[in-house]
């Protein structure tokens, strides 16, 4: 396609962006028509009476697009937007450094959009035939078109634009990763919190039956002393009656032999119990015993959690610094940018000079 005229087009406006195409196969994925920033600049063609979009990336024209009436310009996000080409059966769309860029080219191009409706209703006025001002391209604008080199495609430019968003999606991984180190250690020491609590009521059920159980034991030692202490008294009445009379007394023995049979058993009982109390005392020290050790690894545990606590807070830390160091590497990116679209601007300004004077 032919670049702008300059004895018959007067540039509007121009910006620089990154010019990428739709891709003709899947119509889902752009591919980049220019390797850095290039200028898009709007054009009037006085003499057909027409607007054009107009860029031009090393020899060739990379972007060529008559507007009509019926074309719209879209912002699919902050800094990009796009709009259909029928006549090229091709999307275009445009990259921008900032926000503001990309709202004064649609503004531009939302003005011209309504100059060319206004062009088209008056040459429908005064003419019934189509006008060639409607932007129809020559046929040998066409067979140009058909033999042009295809576009560049790499991948350069389109990591750029995007390499923002990649490094957002790495800062939100780590965060987080950082977020699961201190939701882990919390759920560490709730475990251990749970295991203290029914340690500590295990503990308090065991001291209790502790002290039952001593309890139990000095009154059941206090009736055993008791009893022997009447088993005593009996058979001391027993052997003085037998002195006393000289031989012993039979209603009175047997009786007194009873009695200190059922004392002997009742004392045996006693005896059992207190062994298997003395049995449960020893359970309960055993118990005491688990419940310290249980209290020393809860004091291991606590000083873990301290760990990982030092270590989430190293680590948030890093993700400041590294957030710090990513907004001055993007503060740095932008000044490297726009020195270059600087500089690019310049050498394309150098290189019409040059083809005036060669033109000369």
């Amino acid at each position: 396609m032919y670049p702008p005229h300059r004895e018959r087009e007067q540039p509007i406006f121009s910006a620089r962006a990154h010019v990428f195409q739709i891709d003709p196969c899947t119509k889902r994925k752009w591919l980049p028509a220019s390797k850095h920033a290039v200028a898009v600049s709007f054009f009037y063609d006085a003499s057909r009476n027409v607007y054009r979009i107009i860029s031009v990336g090393g020899t060739k024209a990379i972007i060529n697009s008559t507007i009509t009436p019926n074309m719209s310009f879209t912002k699919t996000s902050q800094k990009f937007g796009q709009w259909a080409d029928s006549r090229a059966n091709t999307v275009y769309g445009l990259g921008f450094c900032t926000e503001q860029q990309l709202q004064q080219f649609a503004e531009q191009f939302r003005e011209l959009k309504e100059a060319a409706r206004l062009a088209r209703e008056k040459s429908q006025e005064r003419f019934e035939l189509c006008n060639p001002a409607l932007g129809v391209p020559a046929p040998q604008a066409l067979s140009e078109e058909r033999h042009s080199p295809p576009l560049l495609k790499v991948n350069g430019p389109e990591e750029k634009l995007f390499r923002s968003k990649s490094a957002e999606v790495e800062l939100t991984v780590e965060k987080e990763r950082v977020k699961k180190v201190p939701s882990e250690g919390s759920m560490c020491e709730l475990n251990l919190e749970a295991e203290l609590f029914t340690l500590q009521d295990s503990n308090a059920k065991l001291v209790e039956a502790l002290h039952e159980a001593n309890a139990s034991v000095e009154q059941w030692k206090s009736q055993l002393q008791e009893y022997q202490d009447e088993t005593e008294r009996l058979r001391d009445q027993v052997a003085e009656l037998e002195t006393q009379l000289g031989r012993p007394a039979p209603s009175g023995t047997e009786e007194l032999s009873r009695s200190l049979e059922e004392l002997e058993a009742q004392l045996s009982v006693k005896t059992q119990e207190i062994h298997s109390l003395q049995r449960k005392r020893s359970y309960a020290s055993e118990m005491e015993k688990e419940r310290e050790d249980a209290m020393n690894r809860l004091e291991e545990v606590e000083k873990q959690n301290m760990q990982l606590e030092t270590r989430v807070q190293e680590a948030e830390q890093t993700l400041s610094s590294s957030r710090v160091e990513h907004v001055q590497n993007q503060e740095e990116l932008q000044k490297i940018l726009t020195v270059l679209d600087l500089k690019l601007c310049d050498l394309s300004q150098l290189r019409e000079s040059l083809a005036e004077l060669a033109g000369k």
